[in-house]
């Protein structure tokens, strides 16, 4: 096994964990059906996170209350090509027992895995700091709370459920996965509260529409910022020893229960994202608020139109949101620094300094949503790093062995990172373009 464990879990109090029994029962075929899969849920769920932090709240939201339903495809193109890359990164991990930092380590030169930690700790931050703000406005709106103390609870409360960590993988998973899972609920509430039409969701989610340059804009931030870098380098460490396969026919195995894994909780994170922009497009740009483009303003323009009940479920959401995209942020940032360096810092030192950035900008009263779009530029320039070390791996059968890629799954997966690269590359131009009045 990979020693690069123990730095991940420190001296785990455990020796023989259920879950792990479970899953050899699973792969000898003692277990069958959906108790065989069971073992193995929950490294997905863990990415899922970064596919419905507070950064997507915001984009979901704008394009709901501007456009009604018209960019409902565009979430569910951009949660396909999630699908396929986030799969692979599992996949490198259970082929290699290695994560994509440890092996861009072992297979770059030195220089180029120092510049890669150094870009990947920036969008460690960077992801930090909108999930960070996320779960202090959830705070601030829903209870009341300051925004600077709110940031103060947010950084125990993220630090607290870390340490579940050192009692095994699962204890952690189940955490994060029941976070998910409350985001879904609420999301689920706010349907019933909010009454889309359902034929126009069905509709606008599999015919594509591009009206106007600001539509175009909102395609290029939704499909351009939804691929997060960590989530890439995170997936590959939380598969690499959890499930250690014995021979090629486990590895196998492993990855067939992983894909579909990654399907359901993908799945399920892109119902999030659909519900978020329906939401919007039924109860704001369905009622004329065609203006709403950021988290404060839905909050306040829910509380009148539905009722101070749906504005509530909608925080709660926010908040679960906020909280479990940060904690996953910061396992990857130890994740990001044991792989390409070959050492971490304490969590509580790594989450002081992750949160400097949210005390400081809260402390200055900078506006949250320019803030996550200053977030949002800084993630599209670092993205480009970990698809091509992806792509470049998961195609040689010297590292991947018999999980290889096929030629089917390399096609479309450079033609999801030329469109991705692609689309941050104009996300990073209109910025500087709108900031500098070009």
């Amino acid at each position: 096994m990979d020693t690069s464990s123990a730095e991940i879990h420190p001296n785990p109090p455990y020796k023989v964990d259920k879950t792990i029994e479970a899953a050899r029962a699973s792969l000898s075929g003692q277990r069958k059906g959906i108790r065989a899969l069971l073992p193995f849920l929950g490294p997905a769920f863990v990415a899922s996170i970064a596919y419905i932090d507070p950064g997507n709240f915001a984009t979901n939201i704008q394009g709901g209350s501007q456009f009604g339903y018209k960019m409902l495809w565009v979430v569910v193109v951009a949660n396909l090509m999630a699908m396929l890359l986030q799969n692979m990164s599992a996949k490198l991990g259970i082929a290699t027992g290695k994560n994509l930092s440890e092996l861009c380590r072992d297979h770059f030169p030195k220089w180029l895995s120092y510049t890669m930690w150094v870009i990947s700790e920036f969008a460690a931050m960077a992801t930090d700091l909108a999930e960070f703000l996320g779960a202090t406005l959830g705070l601030n709106l829903l209870f009341g709370i300051p925004m600077l103390y709110a940031t103060f609870l947010t950084g125990i409360a993220t630090y607290l459920i870390l340490m579940l960590d050192r009692y095994g993988f699962r204890p952690l998973e189940k955490f994060i996965a029941g976070f998910a899972l409350m985001i879904g609920g609420c999301y689920i509430v706010e349907t019933f509260l909010s009454k889309p039409d359902l034929g126009q969701v069905v509709y606008h989610s599999v015919v594509p529409w591009l009206g106007n340059a600001d539509s175009i804009m909102l395609a290029v931030g939704v499909i351009g910022a939804t691929v997060m870098p960590h989530a890439i380098y995170l997936h590959s460490s939380l598969t690499q020893n959890r499930i250690v396969p014995r021979n090629d026919e486990e590895r196998i195995k492993i990855y067939k229960f992983n894909t579909k894994e990654v399907i359901i909780a993908l799945s399920f994170a892109g119902f999030v994202n659909l519900a978020m922009m329906y939401m919007a497009a039924s109860v704001f740009n369905g009622k004329g608020h065609t203006e709403v483009a950021d988290i404060q303003s839905a909050y306040h323009t829910l509380t009148p139109l539905l009722g101070s009940a749906a504005a509530s479920v909608f925080l709660v959401s926010l908040l679960c949101s906020g909280i479990s995209s940060s904690v996953v942020g910061t396992m990857a940032g130890q994740v990001i620094m044991q792989g390409f360096v070959g050492f971490s810092i304490p969590l509580w030192l790594r989450r002081v300094i992750t949160m400097l950035p949210t005390i400081i900008i809260v402390a200055l009263g900078v506006d949250p949503t320019q803030t996550l779009i200053i977030s949002q530029v800084i993630l599209s320039i670092v993205l480009p790093a970990p698809i091509i070390a992806l792509i470049y791996f998961t195609r040689k059968k010297e590292i991947m062995g018999v999980l290889v890629n096929s030629k089917k799954v390399t096609v479309l997966s450079i033609i999801s990172a030329i469109l991705i690269l692609g689309l941050n590359l104009f996300l990073i131009y209109q910025t500087f373009a709108d900031f500098l009045h070009l």
